[in-house]
């Protein structure tokens, strides 16, 4: 039976059809054609036949979605435009590189872990020099090519996604880019030449590398490395048997303390930093933070501790950047200024550095010229960093005093002067020998250190040099070879001190800073003396103190040598001057005397169980009777100009940038702002 209400419920749902019939003008002559206008109202009819439900769940999508792409859009545009704009950064440096100009002095980059693999002193050949990379005689053509870098990067993880790979390229490229090897580091400070004002508080900070001098490092050659090695088998000796002491005697295996403030090691501190002997630099540091205490009641000599431990310190300051060593300069300057307190000005020789009290020698109430007048680059560029004037106006007082002074000849000066009266004492006895010699050596390196601004110290140097050609100057037999004499009450004496040996280097820089051009050519004609005093002598090593002959005698040198002067103390003058030479006319043969002297060095003073030591007689190879000593200054001086003699790289140590005090430790010129 089928019901209607049976029907109702059972029966399946009906669809129908619905078809509108409009006419041609309503949808068009042809029918369906495509346009935006129909394809609005359709769309829109199909909107409106939805529920407010669906419309309402389909507007809450579109919303959610444009939320969650404008997060994403944000997240990711910070990281592109963090890669885009340090790729345009990394573009923009390149080019605004060479423009760069830095106002302070610069800090030569950390020195590399030297090779381990170097070996051992027995196995460099030291008596055949090895070929020099150009010609032997004539200015060097210099190759600025330098091996790789020492610090090889390699890839840490090799599966790094794309944009952590192009940030880390960029931050290596960036870091060859504006660090470059201490062995190839130009140093140009750019400091003002008037003098500091005391309004300054804070030190002034060493800057990074001037850009523009960035170049890659020459390499380290033969000769080099065997002075690295030199130096390594002194600190053997030196750490063993005298650690923190003053002096190494190597023979006995023990020390010899003269102020007790370590001065071997302070000494050589900038040396260490110049080779690059990372390891043993910073076992030194940790002495000087830890163990260098200056509040001690002992007498040190003003001169002594301010060339050599002022000195090192402010050094080494300039080259690392470590504000340690300023402080420890300024400790040690602010101690020795009791010496100034004296009725002339004219400083006392020797100062407590722990009482704060000052006296002259017991015998004496004399100061040596070249002990009053050759501390005045160390106070002077301490004054600089500090702000205090203090410093360099104690200095330059004395200089200014000396300068007015009679008693001169020709500009050569006496060899002592008077702490009570400011007189010179002494009159008439004139050197360039002991006790004057670097009082002529600092009138110069003021001069330039200053910006070549403060004219008394030139026209003294000057007068000096003239009096030198004038009162000093012989020729001996046979060889002729020019010397430096000495003048006593009208009498020349044909004695030349060792120490004498400074003033071919001096000429020399004088030369290249517009002097005359005669300056250079009595420069190469007393390097050619300074060398014949150790070629003359039985072990090749130079003695103290030599005489030249004046006449020809059958079967004598140039040089005699006399039994009270055939020490040698393992000095550096010759060797100073010829780095000097080197470096301004490039000749080879300066390299070759230098490598003779190393080589010498190593035949009669090294001692086997570390270190060097002095010797009693240069005339005896088979027993140069050690004295078992090695002065602080082997290690200061003496293997440092070795090191930078034999350096191909011009820029080691620029010289048109730094100046080196009495002590061999670099300080900047000072460049006008």
């Amino acid at each position: 039976m089928y019901s209607g209400a049976a029907a109702a419920a059972g029966s399946p749902r009906r669809d129908f059809i619905s078809v509108t019939l409009g006419s041609e003008e309503a949808v068009g002559v042809g029918g369906y054609n495509n346009s935006k206008a129909w394809r609005r109202r359709s769309c829109w009819r199909k909107w409106k036949q939805l529920s407010r439900l669906q419309r309402s769940v389909i507007l809450f999508l579109f919303a959610f979605l444009a939320v969650c792409g404008v997060i994403s859009y944000t997240s990711m545009g910070e990281t592109w435009k963090s890669i885009t704009n340090k790729s345009l950064d990394d573009q923009r440096t390149e080019k605004e590189i060479p423009r760069l100009k830095l106002a302070n002095p610069a800090v030569l980059p950390a020195p590399q872990k030297a090779d381990a693999n170097h070996g051992d002193y027995p196995e460099l050949s030291l008596q055949k020099p090895p070929k020099p990379p150009h010609v032997r005689r004539g200015p060097s053509n210099l190759q600025i090519k330098a091996p790789r870098r020492d610090t090889r990067l390699k890839t840490r993880h090799d599966t790094m996604r794309a944009v952590e790979g192009l940030v880390e390229a960029d931050k290596v490229e960036k870091t060859e880019k504006s660090i470059i090897s201490w062995r190839g580091a130009v140093i140009e400070p750019d400091q003002s030449t008037e003098p500091p004002s005391s309004k300054i508080t804070e030190p002034e900070k060493p800057s990074s590398l001037e850009a523009e001098d960035q170049k890659e490092p020459v390499p380290i050659n033969e000769r080099q490395l065997a002075v690295i090695e030199a130096f390594r088998h002194a600190w053997k000796g030196y750490k063993d048997f005298a650690w923190g002491h003053d002096e190494l005697k190597p023979l006995s295996k023990s020390y010899n303390e003269w102020f007790g403030l370590g001065l071997t090691l302070i000494d050589a501190l900038d040396t260490m930093w110049i080779l690059g002997l990372k390891e043993e630099f910073e076992e030194a540091r940790k002495w000087v933070a830890n163990d260098l205490v200056f509040d001690k009641n002992v007498d040190v000599n003003l001169f002594e501790s301010t060339i050599r431990i002022l000195g090192g310190l402010l050094s080494t300051y300039h080259l690392s950047g470590d504000s340690l060593f300023l402080e420890k300069a300024k400790d040690i300057g602010n101690r020795l200024m009791p010496a100034f307190k004296t009725p002339s000005k004219i400083p006392y020789s020797d100062v407590n550095i722990g009482r704060g009290t000052a006296h002259p020698p017991r015998w004496t109430s004399d100061s040596t010229v070249a002990e009053v007048t050759s501390i005045q680059l160390e106070f002077r560029e301490l004054s600089r960093l500090t702000g205090d004037e203090k410093f360099q106006k104690a200095v330059d007082e004395v200089m200014k005093h000396v300068h007015i002074l009679s008693g001169k000849n020709d500009g050569l000066v006496p060899m002592f002067i008077n702490t009570n009266s400011g007189q010179f004492t002494h009159l008439g006895v004139y050197t360039l020998g002991a006790r004057a010699d670097s009082y002529y050596e600092y009138l110069l390196k003021q001069w330039i250190q200053g910006g070549k601004k403060e004219n008394e110290l030139l026209e003294d140097y000057m007068r000096a040099i003239e009096g030198v050609k004038k009162h000093l100057l012989q020729r001996s037999e046979p060889k002729k070879l020019t010397f430096v004499g000495e003048l006593a009450h009208g009498h020349f004496s044909a004695k030349m001190d060792h120490l004498v040996c400074f003033l071919p280097g001096t000429l020399a820089l004088g030369a290249h800073n517009g002097l005359a051009a005669d300056h250079m050519k009595l420069a190469e004609t007393l390097i050619e003396t300074c060398y014949q005093m150790y070629a003359q002598a039985e072990t090749g090593l130079s003695p103290e103190i030599v005489h030249f002959n004046l006449h020809a005698q059958k079967g004598h040198k140039d040089v005699e040598i006399k039994p009270a002067d055939r020490h040698n103390l393992l000095r550096p003058e010759t060797v100073e001057s010829l780095f000097y030479m080197y470096r301004f006319t490039g000749d080879k043969k300066y390299q070759d005397w230098g490598w003779e002297i190393l080589q010498n060095f190593n035949r009669y003073t090294r001692v086997p169980t570390g270190g060097y030591t002095s010797i009693n007689n240069v005339q005896n190879p088979s027993n140069p009777e050690p004295r078992d000593k090695m002065e602080s200054f082997f290690l200061g001086e003496t293997l440092k100009y070795m090191f930078l003699l034999f350096s191909d790289d011009m820029d080691l140590i620029n010289l048109d940038k730094y100046i080196f005090n009495t002590e061999a430790h670099p300080l900047p010129i000072w460049v006008p702002a």
